[in-house]
């Protein structure tokens, strides 16, 4: 049989690209994980994974066992869920952090669901800025919080207590004004091809872009907006009228309102990891039965 934690690490590289930055997501180091790796191919009789410079990637046998593992995780989120409604949440409250594109597009669907289950349970939901709403958890002001991370980056240290779940990672697109040359073509366009171009960045005061900032410098796109606002919808309004390019998550790019040119990056190193911040075994049943929902909508809104 075998192991969920070795499971959860093999769809994590998947998802991840690196056995490093999966490492960074799960909380192992990246030389535990690779031992975990090392334990479910031997189990699975077959060679799972194949590293190369950039990371590593499935073989096919790992593309078939990863599929049966989100499948198997899944199923397990869905017992959780399901002992939680059997426990009786017949009544308390949560409250739950997020920031504004998983509040708008993601949790909704994930909250009416919980609601269906534990109609008694008051939920209160409020808006943090990433990283705040991992302070807000630490505080106790929240119980459980929606964060996002970007690569590259510093690594965030994280409060005592607070755990960080990955539940989505997404690739950074280049988004342009419709018809604009950049958008042409099918294939990934090089980070380089941006040097000189105009770029609506964000403000430096925005430390979960810096790193994605910088790296964007160094290939020399070169600022022509800084946007003061942390929200997206401008930087698209701005990018739709022609004043500049920018990078944003696919998501924000599939759900903009303002008409867009998409294209993907090459290399693909630029991310955004979506995490549910929690006290882990500190949090009450309310909270895991939502963090248990979390991971399967989100893993829906991912496939």
């Amino acid at each position: 049989m075998y192991d969920p934690t070795r499971l959860a690490a093999l769809v994590a590289v998947a998802e991840a690209g690196s056995i490093t930055r999966a490492a960074t997501r799960l909380g192992f180091t990246p030389p535990a994980l690779s031992q975990q790796l090392a334990k479910l191919e031997r189990e699975a009789g077959a060679a799972l994974l194949v590293r190369h410079h950039r990371g590593a990637r499935l073989t096919p046998a790992g593309e078939v066992l990863a599929a049966h593992a989100r499948r198997v995780l899944d199923e397990m989120d869905r017992a959780r869920h399901e002992l939680a409604r059997l426990a009786g949440l017949s009544g308390g409250r949560l409250r739950v952090g997020t920031f504004t594109t998983a509040g708008v597009h993601l949790l909704p669907p994930v909250l009416s669901s919980f609601r269906r289950s534990h109609p008694d349970v008051e939920l209160t939901v409020a808006e943090y800025e990433p990283p705040d709403g991992v302070a807000a958890v630490a505080s106790g002001e929240v119980d459980l919080a929606l964060t996002h991370a970007y690569e590259p980056a510093e690594p965030f240290p994280l409060p005592a207590g607070v755990c960080l779940e990955p539940l989505l990672v997404e690739e950074l697109v280049l988004v342009t004004a419709p018809g604009q040359l950049l958008a042409g073509g099918s294939g990934r366009l090089r980070v380089e091809e941006l040097a000189g171009r105009p770029l609506i960045s964000s403000a430096p005061s925005h430390p979960s872009r810096k790193g994605v900032e910088d790296a964007l410098a160094k290939a020399g796109a070169t600022p022509a907006v800084v946007c003061e606002s942390p929200g997206y919808a401008l930087v698209c309004a701005l990018v739709s009228a022609g004043l500049g390019v920018a990078v944003v998550p696919e998501m924000v790019a599939s759900m903009a309102s303002s008409p867009l040119g998409v294209r993907h990056l090459e290399p693909p190193a630029f991310r955004r990891t979506i995490s549910v911040a929690h006290l882990g075994d500190a949090s009450g049943p309310a909270a895991r039965s939502l963090r248990a929902l979390l991971r399967a909508g989100f893993a829906r809104a991912g496939g």
